[in-house]
This record gives structure tokens, sequence and C-alpha cells, in this order.
């Protein structure tokens, strides 16, 4: 017997967590040459938007809807191959700030061509409107804190 090539599940996490590792795979090919992984471009690019205002660990946590614990991970090749750096806040010597340093900069504009390409590449072969209604849709499962709390309602209801 031979099993289908896709999974029928109902689940939505499951096909969530299934698109979320193909897009993952073809972006991480895509950016390849540029040394970095698609979760490395992200996280340098997020501190290259919020270089006039460095966030700490919790905060870029937050903002890239990540646990703490992981994204500490995360950061530490970074900060080991000079792409980050962690300093201290001026105003407040308890806040670590995550700061891009120059090298850091230099792999975010070594990896927004071949990013750009694959974006735009998956965005001629899944449609403008199709695509943005996506996005939104993703944001607002992200981001949405009335998700939580439906869920949570619900789970402590039974």
């Amino acid at each position: 017997m031979s099993l289908p090539l896709h999974s029928t599940s109902p689940c939505i996490a499951a096909a969530m967590r299934a698109a979320s590792r193909r897009l993952t795979l073809l972006f991480d090919e895509a950016l390849a040459p540029s040394g970095l992984r698609v979760t490395q471009f992200h996280i340098l690019s997020e501190l290259e938007r919020r270089a006039s205002e460095p966030p700490t660990v919790s905060e870029l946590a937050e903002i890239l809807t990540m646990e703490r614990s992981a994204l500490g991970q995360t950061l530490r090749p970074l900060e080991r191959d000079g792409f980050i750096a962690l300093g201290r806040d001026k105003r407040d010597g308890r806040r670590r700030l995550i700061q891009l340093t120059p090298v850091g900069g230099d792999a975010v504009a070594r990896g927004r061509p071949y990013w750009a390409k694959a974006h735009a590449q998956f965005q001629c072969f899944f449609g403008d409107a199709p695509l943005a209604a996506l996005r939104t849709t993703l944001r607002d499962i992200a981001e949405n804190p009335s998700l939580s709390e439906v869920l949570q309602t619900e789970t402590n209801a039974r």
C-alpha cells in the first residue's frame, strides 16, 4: 500500500508547520550564496530597521513572536560571527540591547538581493492579491491576542 504524498489531515497547525518548513527551505536555498539562513536574515533585517532604538532580547523575541530561549540560541552564532553585539542601555544599565554591527549590516546587504529574488518569485507564483491576503491572515494569527484568549477559554471550559 502506498501512502499519499501529502497529508490529508484536517489539522491547521500541521498544514501551517508544513508550509513554514517548505518556505524556510526555499528561502534558505535562495539565501545560501550570502551565507545566511532565512531566520538569521530576518533577525538581522529587523535589527537594521530598529537601529535607532535597539531592542532587548525579550523585546526582539516579542517582535518576532519567538520564545526568548529559542531566540537566545539563534543569537549566539550571530554574536560569535560578529553580526550583532550585546550592549548596555545608556539610560538603564540593566537593559541589554542587541545592536547590528557593521559586519551584520554588510551581511544584510549581501543577503537582500537573494531574499528579494526569492520573494519576487514566490509572489509571481502565488499572485499579488492572494499573497497580500495570506500575509494579512498569517500576521493576524501571529499577532492577534484574541486568538489566544479564545483557545484558552475553550480549553479551560473542559
